[in-house]
């Protein structure tokens, strides 16, 4: 028989090892955050939770369940962001949070979002617009893929469709939420028109070449389950490209929207190439509107642009990438791979805020190979025909230069939002 100190041992030796474990996890949030604020790396980049402390029971179930890592952690029995601006939006947290402690925010009080004002069906304040995706808040392709089908879910069940002459939806853009929201058009046999200012994959088209995209499997109208989890842009693309094929959804690319206009049954949608008369709008269009300029003396020069397409194209050049997100660090250092090429990075800001942490990895160890010149707290002063002048922390250096590449994010298309009557708010942490 049992005795008492033989049940009692093992469940204290079982605690002394949870408790352990919990202390050591703890110890390690606690140093990941704090090297985050002495980094100054404090601001997340899009949607993020927040955490109330006196409903969260400390169960660490968010903490398991963000796709992206250790973005989260327990710290005196309560979760908290431990890294921030590596934070990218899913929301696995709040939907894995039994206690309904976390609420997912746009900005912060430090740095505001602006953000349409769109109901939970994505209709926005004027009846029959509808806004789904990036220009929502929402960049993630798995999220922008299901908004766009939840989006046309609602459109369906509008009044007024299939009568008279006029379409049911016009849907602007044909990115991942403007594609997904086409097929779903089509499965609903709805008369829609799709217009698209490039080409397929809108945003995505002009990711740079080998960009890891796609972090989870979703489901896509008509095709199904889509069982992507890391793939690269152009399989990501090409995959649109057959879905296109093989279901015959309609792209009009290369017609770019021009206006938007309210009629009595619904809205005139003028573009470059015609007029349509719809009883509703999707916009699917991305946040970064027009490209941001630097608004230095030279910047007129043929050899400054404003995206990057393909790295090989500037092998054995000297190229200068300005900016400090994303698609700044993820330029740098692709050309930085390229043979005979001599790239510098700069930056404003004395860290990468804004950016990922597998980017910023990428980007130290570049420099580390001696492939990647990083002059943060930078500014570019002018620009020549074959060099650069940038302000480096007080300090004037000149770079020889074949092209600079400007990654400073994009004039948001607010005034056109607001000129058709969607009222947007600026997000300070708010939801």
């Amino acid at each position: 028989m049992l005795t008492t100190a033989a049940i009692v041992a093992p469940t204290i030796l079982l605690f002394a090892f949870y408790l352990r474990k919990s202390l050591r996890e703890e110890r390690r949030s606690v140093e990941r955050r704090d090297a985050a604020m002495e980094a100054g790396l404090t601001e997340p980049a899009s949607l993020h939770p927040v955490i109330d402390d006196s409903q969260c029971i400390g169960c660490g179930g968010c903490v398991n369940a963000c796709p992206e890592g250790e973005i989260l952690g327990l710290v005196n029995g309560r979760a908290q962001l431990i890294e921030p601006s590596h934070c990218i939006g899913h929301g696995a947290c709040k939907t894995a949070c039994p206690a309904e402690a976390i609420e997912l925010v746009f900005g912060t009080e430090k740095r505001g979002v602006d953000i349409p004002t769109v109901s939970p069906h994505f209709e926005t304040n004027v009846p029959g617009l509808f806004i789904a995706g990036e220009l929502g808040g929402m960049g993630l392709i798995r999220n922008a893929i299901e908004q766009g089908r939840q989006a046309m879910e609602s459109i369906r069940k509008l009044d007024g469709l299939g009568q008279g002459s006029q379409l049911d939806v016009v849907i602007v853009g044909a990115g991942p939420a403007g594609f997904s929201a086409s097929l779903a058009a089509m499965q609903h046999n709805l008369r829609h028109v799709t217009v698209e200012q490039d080409s397929l994959g809108g945003t995505v088209s002009h990711y740079p070449r080998g960009k890891i995209v796609m972090t989870a499997p979703v489901r896509l109208p008509i095709v199904g389950m889509v069982r992507f989890r890391e793939t690269t842009k152009e399989k990501l693309l090409s995959f649109w490209e057959q879905v296109e094929g093989k279901t015959g959804v309609k792209i009009n690319h290369h017609e770019r929207l021009e206006e938007i206009a309210r009629t009595p049954t619904g809205f005139t949608v003028v573009t470059s190439r015609s007029t349509y008369q719809t009883r509703a709008v999707l916009l699917t269009i991305g946040r970064r509107g027009t490209p941001r300029k630097l608004g230095v003396p030279g910047e007129e020069h043929e050899k400054v642009v404003y995206r990057l397409i393909d790295p090989e194209q500037y092998r054995g050049r000297h190229v200068l990438v300005v900016g400090g997100g994303d698609s700044a660090l993820e330029a740098a250092v692709s050309i930085s791979e390229e043979p005979g090429t001599t790239v510098a990075l700069s930056y404003r800001s004395e860290a990468f805020g804004r950016a990922k942490l597998k980017n910023r990895e990428k980007v130290d160890q570049a420099a580390a190979a001696g492939r990647l010149i990083v002059l943060l707290k930078s500014t570019v002063e002018s620009i020549a025909s074959d060099s650069v002048t940038i302000d480096h922390d007080g300090r004037k250096v000149q770079l020889p230069n074949d092209t600079v590449i400007v990654c400073a994010g994009g004039i948001l298309p607010t005034p056109f939002l607001k000129k058709i009557g969607i009222e947007v708010e600026t997000k300070h942490g708010t939801a």
